[in-house]
């Protein structure tokens, strides 16, 4: 892929005095290495962020889950009638359930794309074969080189390529490697909510001409009680979840990322089409695998294998500039 160029980071571009006959290109016409030459950590490690705010979030989201699951079976699908309309919403709901959990779990334990800690060396930087006049970025916190487009978070302790958030509820950032589970779950719980609305607004108005002892095997007021509760749940995700679905659709058909528009720095980099951004997302063409949490995402534009190198000491420069001559 080729680098996007007139690209500047927001980091201090400080230089020593350059030795003599050594040309450097302008600010604004350095051209930053992809985010392609940097390798990624190893996307088959276990991933796992120890921030305790996050975990007890992802254990919130959890525990509401199943909190919808007890009241839509033992308070509206068991104590019913109608065995077909029992069997189908039932099936209808533990399998969008259990697509919805099963794409949290993988946003939530797949490396985002971090990039190697500690790596910006002048080894590792001349293994690299960078042209003349390609520009070296080194973030001063992880003292890793940042590739186009990775920023730093202050959670996971390193900079994500391609972040477009830390998301607390998955316990994880979203970026280039697991944006795809993230957006699933988004979609599988904003569908849960939806069909949770519709079952309770079904129960409410079938009870209404019943008896409300024989709607369900708890007493009539903590029926209501769990219903009420259940719909507020479900209406407040509802919300909340199609919003963050049409900002991720968004952020992925507009190849923009949230931290890219927050900071400005958009249309500094040439765009891909909506229809290819969708696809390097999701892993591939069009397919029902898109909407799996079990395909992982493997749509590479120009994959690229690096050998290992020695690591030295680390730079002390935060700019490093490939001379022209």
């Amino acid at each position: 892929m080729k680098s996007p160029v007139h690209r500047c980071r927001d980091v201090e571009h400080s230089r020593g005095q350059s030795g003599a006959g050594t040309n450097y290109l302008q600010a604004d016409q350095r051209i930053p290495i992809s985010k392609d030459v940097i390798t990624s950590s190893s996307a088959s490690a276990m991933w796992f962020i120890k921030d305790a705010c996050g975990i007890m979030c992802a254990v919130i989201t959890w525990l509401l889950v199943f909190y919808a699951e007890f009241v839509v079976l033992f308070v509206m699908l068991l104590p019913s009638k109608n065995l077909t309309y029992s069997i189908v919403n039932g099936t209808l709901f533990n399998t969008l359930t259990f697509l919805a959990l099963a794409s949290h779990l993988r946003a939530m334990c797949t490396d985002p794309g971090a990039v190697p800690k500690g790596n910006a060396t002048k080894e590792y930087i001349e293994s690299l074969q960078l042209k003349p006049g390609q520009v070296v970025y080194k973030c001063p916190k992880c003292c890793s080189i940042k590739p186009d487009r990775a920023h730093h978070c202050s959670v996971c302790k390193r900079c994500i390529r391609k972040m477009d958030h830390h998301c607390p509820w998955v316990n994880n950032c979203v970026g280039e490697n697991n944006q795809k589970y993230f957006v699933l779950f988004t979609m599988y719980i904003a569908l849960i909510s939806l069909h949770v609305l519709f079952m309770v607004v079904f129960h409410f108005l079938n009870c209404f001409e019943d008896d409300w002892t024989k709607c369900s095997s708890f007493s009539p007021p903590a029926t209501v009680i769990l219903l009420i509760l259940l719909c507020f749940e479900g209406l407040l995700f509802l919300i909340f979840t199609s919003v963050m679905f049409g900002t991720q659709v968004h952020s992925i058909c507009t190849d923009e990322t949230g931290i890219e528009r927050l900071k400005g720095e958009t249309g500094k980099w040439g765009k891909m089409p909506c229809w290819e951004a969708m696809q390097l997302a999701f892993g591939g063409p069009f397919s029902l695998s898109w909407c799996s949490p079990f395909t992982g995402v493997t749509c590479k534009r120009t994959p690229t294998e690096h050998v290992e190198v020695p690591l030295g000491e680390i730079i002390e420069e935060d700019v490093i500039e490939i001379p022209l001559e």
